[in-house]
């Protein structure tokens, strides 16, 4: 989901009618009335392309016509004159969204996926509150205060995000009763608390009652630089309690709180499925139990809180949290050299596709994995490699 739209792609969007001579209601579909005799497809050119909209419009009543245009997304004509559009590419911000609110849990800066999140929820209209991993808190909140994230929380209509509340959260445990007495007395936790999960979930139900979306930010691997035959059982179950179980927890306590209808949406990485030398300690295999765990959730929390849970399989991107990886950078360059798309990937455009899975728009859309990598995971080999030099493969130079 990029931030342009472009031709072949035209989106249609109901934006309220101020001045509008009918008091109508058009939360999502425009009624055309029982006027027209005739099947609406014969008075278009096709199903995806108005091209003559005059005559369109002229067998309307004028009165009609005009709120009916107003109707009419900026996107057709914003995609024929090739101009980018603000916001989201379906330009329904502070409607798509309007009166849902969300929590993220993970965010801890500006410059990871968590934060891009937020941001397209936030452009959609809901509400923000955010989990914030202990030992990260106070510098989190001051950097907030500070405004030095005043740059990075512009929306696109040139406003700044705002985060109704911060809660601090360490999602590796469920209850009090979880925490060891080396936590309890470790002094990066002194000055806070009530963050385990469910203490969290109860200040959230305190404080606003209820949520509609959740989002699982959050991945850790303590060993993640070591090769899996090189592993440690307490590193791989770390990885897997910090990075898939976490999410679990999160939706055991959370669900209950959320609105039926509302939406869940965790993180994951291709090294679920296929083989990334490079990330290991066990961070590939909780991302295989992530993915797992969201079909199998997608139908107990759909049949039993009417919520939906997909996850969003990323591309490499430039956050701290990656770069603790150490190869980052190459597999970006991988990326660029060898996905359909050669462009690097933006965490606005994971954010996009994460209010895209939040919204009604993708109301039957649950247990699945969104993969939003520029389609580096539909590839089989990389064809920058020497083998490939005589094809004639398309490159970006």
């Amino acid at each position: 989901m990029g931030s342009t739209a472009t031709q072949g792609m035209h989106t249609l969007t109901v934006k309220p009618c101020i001045n509008c001579s009918r008091r109508t209601s058009m939360p999502s579909t425009a009624n055309f009335g029982t006027e027209f005799k005739m099947p609406m497809w014969k008075r278009l050119t096709s199903s995806s392309h108005i091209s003559s909209r005059q005559p369109f419009f002229q067998s309307l009543s004028s009165s009609y016509a005009k709120n009916l245009e107003k109707v009419v997304t900026r996107a057709v004509s914003g995609a024929v004159e090739h101009n980018p559009l603000p916001g989201l590419p379906i330009d329904l911000r502070g409607m798509l969204l309007a009166g849902k609110r969300a929590f993220i849990a993970g965010v801890a800066d500006d410059n990871g996926y968590g934060w891009a999140i937020a941001k397209s929820l936030a452009a959609a209209g809901a509400e923000i509150l955010v989990g914030t991993w202990v030992p990260a808190l106070n510098i989190f909140e001051s950097s907030l205060r500070r405004g030095k994230f005043d740059e990075s929380r512009k929306l696109p209509d040139g406003s700044l995000m705002e985060i109704t509340k911060v809660y601090p959260l360490d999602a590796v445990f469920d209850n009090p009763e979880a925490v060891p007495e080396d936590i309890k007395s470790n002094k990066r936790y002194s000055g806070s608390s009530n963050w385990t999960v469910q203490e969290v979930a109860e200040s959230v139900k305190q404080d606003f009652g209820s949520i509609d979306i959740l989002v699982h930010s959050l991945a850790n691997g303590p060993e993640v630089t070591k090769p899996l035959l090189e592993t440690s059982r307490n590193g791989y179950l770390a990885a897997i309690s910090a990075s898939s179980y976490s999410f679990i927890s999160l939706l055991s306590h959370f669900a209950p709180i959320m609105n039926p209808g509302g939406a869940s949406i965790s993180l994951t990485y291709i090294a679920s499925e296929k083989i990334i030398p490079g990330y290991g300690g066990g961070m590939s295999s909780a991302k295989a139990a992530l993915e797992s765990d969201t079909r199998v959730l997608a139908f107990e929390a759909g049949r039993k809180h009417k919520i939906r849970v997909n996850t969003i399989s990323a591309g490499p991107l430039r956050s701290r949290a990656a770069k603790a990886i150490g190869f980052i950078d190459m597999m970006i360059d991988y990326s660029s050299a060898n996905a359909p798309l050669q462009k690097e990937l933006s965490a606005e455009e994971v954010g996009n596709a994460a209010a895209f899975l939040a919204s009604p728009l993708a109301s039957a859309i649950t247990g699945t994995v969104v993969y939003v990598d520029n389609g580096l995971n539909a590839m089989g080999v990389g064809v920058d490699s020497p083998i490939f030099e005589n094809l004639d493969i398309p490159k970006d130079n």
